[in-house]
């Protein structure tokens, strides 16, 4: 019994410690004055993400994924702890970059231009986090 729950222990940490290091490496990529701007637009990205999930125009599984990354947000629980300096918050900021990317690749960036609660720039800074281009 103990093995088992040891070797899961070591396992996830494990994983974890290969997350950390993943994000370590690519930390330099990143341009994180666009990451700091995408935080700034936080209030509005949670309010698009909750009216996207929301949207029974988008595919089942699209929604599904959203509502799970909203939990995911609110928890306090994650991946790389928040405290952590620069990779803290560059977890979030990819996984809510796959996220809007799956929007995108399943239903095209009309879905999160009709949603989007804030200004016009900040619709295009999201836009260039999930990876669209902005054709307004």
């Amino acid at each position: 019994m103990w093995d088992i729950v040891i070797g899961a222990a070591a396992g996830l940490a494990a994983m974890w410690l290969a997350l950390i290091a993943a994000l370590w490496s690519v930390k330099g990529r990143f341009d994180l004055a666009a990451l700091r701007g995408a935080a700034r637009l936080l209030p509005d990205l949670l309010r698009l993400l909750k009216r996207l999930a929301a949207d029974p125009a988008l595919p089942r599984g699209v929604r599904i994924r959203l509502w799970l990354l909203l939990a995911y947000l609110i928890t306090p629980i994650d991946l790389v702890p928040d405290f952590i300096p620069i990779i803290g918050y560059t977890d979030d900021a990819i996984i809510v970059a796959l996220a809007l990317r799956s929007v995108i690749r399943h239903s095209g960036p009309q879905a999160i231009k009709r949603h989007w609660p804030g200004t016009p720039d900040g619709l295009a800074a999201i836009l260039r986090l999930a990876g669209a281009k902005n054709d307004q």
